[in-house]
């Protein structure tokens, strides 16, 4: 008897075994692909072999109810292959066209919208907040439900000048994205050190190193070893909360959410971009986060409107110029979106190709 192999614990795993027959045998062999709806995608092999792809949304966090109903949904109509994208989508491959309407109608009796596909609004990709985060500042998961609910009919149709990418992120430091628009907190106090906690809690040489601009240093306080923090170089970014609890930066009142646009990768046409500030001090306001929430749709609107088809919102953006966005989207330009850090380089390069 042949002996078991000992699992791989890092890299992807095997693709192929969750992969439809119909995919594994046409693998690398489709010969175009359409958009009969919102929400299905058709492939066609030159084997004359078609697959639909149809795609829903869901919640980040899945209940063990629902994830069940979704697999059983997967196992009536797609033949029990599904898998869930990046952005918490399920998608599930069905090979017989028969099948596709009896499984959208199955999906959205069950509360699943079908869409997200061509120029929709993508589903916000999150982080998971306060649920089960040690370092949040804000609740992305409930960011996130409170801008679908707005949103959900941009999701469920594919009417955008090019697709949207949204993410929201529940700290500076450590989660969130690249995206079209970016949803992030924004620390505006340095932090608040517990100086009797510091030595019993904090490996201090490490929260030292975590700062990026060093401006937190040893320091001896009634009597105890501790750390201080130089405010005139302290961004505010919590990047020593981790590692070090007692120097906490959360604060309900001055814990705000800002609005960053124009995040890009590369593809055909250019270099990526980097994201820019477009609104500041939004308040931190659970549980529906109205405030912010008003400000995505508005620059949602006056990106429908405005751009060409197939423009990304950074593509429109630079076509029409900054002056003109912040007209367009009724947002005031302010001090705040000037970068006037010292310590900032005095010049980016976003190419790949990095040149000094």
């Amino acid at each position: 008897m042949a002996e078991m192999r000992e699992p791989i614990e890092s890299g992807c795993p095997d693709p192929w075994q969750y992969m439809h027959p119909v995919m594994r045998k046409n693998f690398g062999m489709w010969k175009y692909h359409e958009h009969p709806r919102p929400g299905v995608l058709l492939h066609v092999a030159y084997s004359g072999d078609k697959i639909w792809t149809v795609k829903a949304g869901t919640q980040r966090i899945l209940d063990v109810f629902s994830l069940r109903k979704l697999c059983d949904i997967g196992d009536q109509f797609a033949d029990g292959y599904i898998h869930f994208t990046l952005r918490s989508n399920i998608e599930y491959m069905v090979s017989e066209e028969s099948k596709v309407q009896p499984l959208i109608d199955s999906l959205e009796e069950a509360g699943f919208v079908v869409g997200g596909t061509q120029n929709s609004v993508a589903m916000i990709s999150h982080t998971q907040g306060w649920l089960h985060c040690d370092i949040p500042g804000t609740d992305a998961s409930g960011v996130v439900k409170s801008m679908m609910d707005e949103l959900i009919d941009e999701f469920r149709n594919a009417t955008m000048p090019n697709r949207v990418h949204i993410t929201t992120s529940c700290c500076q430091i450590n989660c969130g994205g690249q995206g079209d628009i970016a949803i992030n907190i924004q620390h505006t106090k340095p932090p608040k050190i517990n100086h009797d906690l510091v030595a019993n809690v904090c490996e201090r040489p490490s929260v030292v190193a975590r700062c990026p601009v060093a401006a937190i240093r040893p320091a001896m306080v009634n009597g105890k070893p501790s750390l201080e923090v130089d405010e005139r170089k302290c961004i505010c970014c919590g990047a020593c909360f981790p590692p070090c609890p007692p120097m906490q930066i959360n604060d309900a009142e001055h814990s705000k959410l800002a609005i960053w646009v124009g995040g890009n990768h590369s593809n055909a046409r250019g270099k990526p971009t980097f994201q820019k500030l477009v609104a500041a001090g939004i308040p931190n306001n659970p549980p529906r986060w109205p405030e912010a929430t008003a400000i995505v749709k508005r620059i949602l609107k006056a990106y429908k409107e405005g751009a060409k088809d197939w423009e990304r919102i950074n593509e429109w953006i630079e076509r029409i110029g900054w002056p003109r966005f912040f007209e367009e989207v009724e947002l005031p330009f302010t001090k705040y979106h000037i970068d006037t850090w010292r310590g900032a380089r005095a010049s980016f390069n976003s190419s790949s190709y990095i040149r000094f």
